[in-house]
């Protein structure tokens, strides 16, 4: 099998996550502790990948200055992107409870909340694409780390835009799309980036490291913390040290 279909195919199965996550939202009635419990725990996975797999993996790869400069430049573009969403009513779009506007409220926000959705999950699957390109297998670390948070973010949607009153065709479109968008963009990770020079490789996957550290903060944690209870902590780091172990196997 070619190495861009297995960028793709692992591309794909990191993003369905997020319709399994968005099928339990809709029509399980998870308590809103555990749904903060759950992301708590996919927040603290994402944490140790980014810190022990990509920042790690892009300074072997370039050195401090690309991954610090890929990273800032992550982040930076994450943010204004958010920001300019956030205007259009896509702030809360990972929320569970209330917190999304309907439709009615803020006209657009369910085409804005489409777009955020996308950005939180395109640089995770670039660096799965990217991952390929040593020569060696994809990187399990990354590709089970963005599944386990990829079923809480579309359990905690789903839960969100179902009390926001959006039609269930609308959801399970949106994250059906984004799963197939998931694949499409490891594609482009793996061949958009094949040949480049190890600093340009550092600094990409640096830079997604920068956005996905981002959207953790400005996404997840403030739905984990949401309802938080005193072992919330504990879950997070017990998610943390779930990915740290994966990566040291």
């Amino acid at each position: 099998m070619p190495e861009w279909s297995q960028a793709g195919g692992w591309g794909l199965l990191a993003g369905s996550a997020l319709l399994l996550g968005a099928l339990a939202g809709w029509y399980l009635p998870v308590p809103q502790r555990v749904i903060a419990s759950i992301m708590a725990f996919g927040a603290g996975v994402l944490l140790s990948a980014v810190s022990f797999d990509l920042i790690e993996d892009a300074h072997e790869q370039g050195g401090i200055v690309p991954t610090a400069l890929g990273a800032a430049a992550g982040a930076v573009a994450y943010t204004l992107a958010n920001l300019a969403l956030a205007r259009r009513g896509a702030r809360h779009r990972k929320r569970s409870g209330q917190r999304q506007p309907t439709e009615r409220e803020r006209p657009g926000s369910g085409s804005a909340i489409a777009v955020g959705a996308l950005l939180d999950g395109i640089p995770e699957s670039v660096v799965i694409g990217a991952s390929l390109l040593s020569g060696g297998p994809v990187s399990l670390v990354t590709v089970v780390a963005v599944f386990l948070s990829n079923v809480p973010e579309g359990l905690s949607s789903a839960a969100g835009m179902r009390r926001a009153g959006r039609p269930r065709r609308y959801v399970f479109l949106l994250w059906t799309a984004i799963a197939l968008v998931s694949g499409i963009a490891a594609v482009a990770g793996y061949t958009l980036l094949g040949g480049a020079p190890p600093a340009v490789l550092a600094a990409t996957t640096a830079l997604a490291a920068g956005a996905i550290l981002a959207m953790i903060t400005d996404t997840m944690v403030p739905e984990a913390f949401e309802d938080a209870h005193l072992l919330v902590g504990l879950v997070t780091v017990a998610g943390f040290l779930t990915a740290f172990a994966l990566s040291h196997t």
